[in-house]
């Protein structure tokens, strides 16, 4: 029988420079932090988005060394996830907002044709210049964003095919986007479809 590291073991590990230990710890916890999540959005992709936010908000944590260990590593990730559910929910409010009247408007829930292809016409744009946008991210965090983003591939895979750990990947990823917000910022671009 093989014996079982802690998880504050190796969360003191990972503070202390073992990327390995982190790797441990996402994977032995994977199946429950994703199947909690699934169960509240029932959306394949959003869970993978939310897990991948629940893990590069413990490894901030960890690396500000602000996490107090009392044992609990799987109960405190579990709050993260849950902290994070309740922001996309709020984010991305399910029900469409009618403005007006009580009333119930038909016109406000169908669409109209040449709408539909004005936000396509949108959509295109915005596709277009985000991949502009992208040019100018060091090579790196490009190559991690193209992979997550536009290839679907997990930060296991884009580990594997990188030769980097999956820690270092999810630290380009965010560094790629926090520097995208940067360039979005200075060029005044407005990305939105609404």
């Amino acid at each position: 029988m093989e014996l079982q590291i802690e998880d504050s073991v190796l969360v003191r590990d990972y503070i202390s420079g073992d990327e390995k230990s982190l790797e441990i710890l996402i994977n032995r916890h994977n199946q429950r932090v994703t199947s909690f999540i699934y169960s509240k959005v029932l959306d394949r992709d959003i869970t993978e988005d939310i897990f991948q936010d629940t893990f590069i908000k413990v490894i901030k944590t960890l690396k500000k060394g602000t996490y107090s260990e009392e044992g609990k590593f799987l109960p405190w990730v579990m709050r993260i996830a849950h902290n994070l559910i309740i922001d996309h929910f709020r984010k991305n409010k399910r029900m469409p907002m009618f403005e007006g009247s009580d009333d119930f408007n038909i016109f406000s829930v169908i669409g109209d044709n040449k709408l539909n292809a004005e936000k396509q016409i949108i959509q295109d744009q915005i596709t277009s210049d985000l991949r502009h946008l992208i040019e100018e991210l060091p090579d790196d965090q490009k190559e991690v964003l193209i992979m997550r983003i536009y290839k679907d591939m997990s930060f296991k895979e884009i580990s594997e095919n990188t030769g980097v750990s999956i820690n270092t990947a999810l630290g380009r990823m965010r560094y790629a986007l926090i520097n995208l917000r940067k360039i979005i910022d200075k060029h005044n671009i407005v990305l939105t479809n609404q």
